[in-house]
């Protein structure tokens, strides 16, 4: 099967400027999902999509492919993801003169991720012909509620049931940035994710943390720091 990662990175931010610049633990940004997928066991490709040259510059250098800019309408704060990812494959793979069969999804600003969770993700999709999307997912058995037709419901009913957390159910927050792997056919369709669903579940703390300005920043270095990841 050949696979493909792709990682979006465009230059503008409002929370944070040029966040995918910006250093972590002595390299920028986007340095990091670049190196965790060149050292995954099954990626062929390694496809950065951005509308700025200097970033183009830091991902080409740390071993990516790079070779265009992504036109400005794809790449505003109202962008989706499904539509950058689409059309980064459609791109890609008129470049390579090559059909992917599994396309890997990675974010710059989703700090922690371990390389063997990339792996994990994509052998669990190789194994069945009929999972359309594998991804990262984070466990808790916190609350939720929603505000609908002007009053507060919670999410589901089971948890009107307060309790001890060993003993409570739980949900499952999903993750994709961290990493997610789905047929590529459904980004061809504009979908990150299918219907048919594996979650790889990890319960440290620190795989969901996003970076969106300078305190999420300090915390990300402390937690890297914390944890002896570069």
């Amino acid at each position: 099967m050949k696979i493909i990662a792709i990682i979006p990175a465009r230059g503008g931010s409002k929370g944070l400027k040029m966040k995918n610049v910006r250093e972590l633990r002595g390299n920028p940004l986007i340095v990091r999902p670049i190196k965790h997928a060149l050292k995954s066991n099954f990626i062929d490709k390694v496809y950065v999509t951005t509308d700025n040259e200097t970033i183009q510059k830091i991902a080409i250098k740390a071993g990516a492919h790079c070779p265009f800019l992504r036109p400005s309408t794809l790449a505003e704060s109202f962008t989706t993801t499904e539509e950058t990812l689409k059309y980064a494959l459609n791109e890609a793979e008129e470049y390579f003169s090559m059909r992917f069969d599994l396309s890997v999804f990675l974010t710059a600003t989703d700090i922690y991720r371990e390389v063997s969770w990339i792996d994990e993700c994509i052998e669990t999709i190789k194994q069945d012909d009929k999972i359309e999307s594998v991804f990262i997912g984070y466990k808790t058995t916190k609350n939720y509620w929603e505000f609908d037709n002007n009053k507060w419901t919670r999410l589901k009913n089971w948890m009107k049931i307060y309790g001890s957390r060993q003993t409570r159910r739980s949900v499952v927050r999903e993750d994709t940035g961290v990493c997610c792997v789905s047929r590529s056919n459904l980004w061809r369709e504009g979908k990150r994710i299918g219907d048919n669903v594996r979650i790889i579940v990890k319960d440290t703390p620190f795989n969901g943390f996003d970076i969106h300005n300078e305190f999420d920043l300090f915390l990300a270095e402390k937690a890297l720091e914390y944890y002896g990841k570069d």
